[in-house]
């Protein structure tokens, strides 16, 4: 930083010190658009980092995030890409947001979309999303910690499977599968079938530490190692569903459907992922939505009249597929 640049800053939050948080937000922004429009870069990034860190240190979010918003602008507008520093500064304003500012929510989409658009994951640094997510977390925001967790990085199974645990421990101690299944199949429908595999075995490890009466055997074969909670099935069908996965057999997997059949259909919210799942990993073709017009017609002429011709799936490969996000 230049000794120019450092002098603005001081200046800027001698203002801060002073109470005139509005007057430091207004001249930042018009200091740093100068030099946004001569792009020179760094100071104008130098700049908007530090007023923005000075004012969300004294409470102000709503300045404060204004000037993280602006930040995010002008790394979009540098084509920056995302590396230790720019992501760095970042998570630093991130960290220093009040979890009730509003303003906090929209400069988490920025910055991830900064990521995604300048940086190598078409969903985003999974950094920032680790990150993100862990904050959710730990203020008990389930679903947005949720949709962050699923695209972070190689720890947040951890923070997914403690998050889930928590919240199923609220519930009936049958419904462990439930909350399990919120990160298996979240990360399942991303290709990241590493992680998929992870949580589950969190959160069974945490179950069984916690029940120690919970039943459990271990089942042992040539190729794989399984543990059968005999009152919980639907813990059991999603083990083995990431078995079939792994070993990319979809015999396995309609058998497993079949099996199961009544367990899934008592939880009712499966059925999406599911077939899902099975055109992913097991070509498996989506039922054909009926369409009244054509069925109508059809009967009309004699059943003539065949339906347009379906895209087959975009199948995954089995061998434990990366995510887009995955690091």
């Amino acid at each position: 930083m230049s000794a120019k640049i450092e002098k603005i800053i001081v200046r800027l939050q001698g203002k801060i010190t002073e109470g005139q948080f509005y007057e430091a937000q207004q001249q930042t922004r018009v200091v740093a658009a100068r030099y946004v429009k001569s792009e020179s870069w760094d100071a104008a990034i130098d700049i908007l980092f530090n007023v923005s860190q000075s004012l969300l240190k004294a409470g102000q979010g709503g300045s404060g995030g204004d000037l993280g918003l602006f930040l995010i602008e002008t790394y979009k507008q540098a084509e920056l890409k995302p590396d230790a520093t720019s992501k760095g500064k970042l998570l630093t304003l991130l960290r220093l947001f009040d979890s009730e500012e509003p303003t906090r929510k929209k400069f988490i989409g920025e910055m991830i979309a900064w990521s995604a658009k300048c940086g190598e994951y078409p969903a985003g640094e999974p950094e920032l999303h680790h990150v993100a997510g862990s904050l959710y977390a730990e203020e008990q925001e389930p679903y947005e910690a949720e949709r962050h967790l699923t695209l972070g990085t190689k720890d947040s199974p951890e923070v997914f499977t403690k998050l889930e645990y928590e919240w199923y421990t609220q519930d009936d101690s049958h419904t462990a599968a439930q909350y399990a299944a919120r990160a298996v199949f979240p990360y399942l429908l991303v290709g990241n079938v590493r992680d998929a595999t992870k949580s589950l075995r969190l959160f069974t490890s945490r179950l069984t530490e916690a029940n120690k009466g919970l039943s459990v055997q271990d089942v042992s074969s040539n190729s794989s190692d399984m543990r059968i909670y005999p009152s919980l099935p639907l813990l059991n069908f999603l083990g083995l569903l990431l078995l079939a996965v792994q070993k990319g057999s979809a015999d396995l997997f309609k058998q497993l459907k079949s099996k199961y059949a009544p367990y899934i259909k008592e939880v009712g919210i499966w059925d999406e992922a599911l077939t899902s799942v099975g055109e992913m990993y097991f070509g498996i073709q989506r039922p054909r939505q009926g369409n009244p017009l054509f069925d109508m017609m059809g009967s009309m002429f004699g059943g003539g009249l065949a339906p347009p011709k379906q895209q087959q799936p975009k199948r995954v490969g089995t061998s434990a597929p990366a995510a887009e996000g995955l690091d």
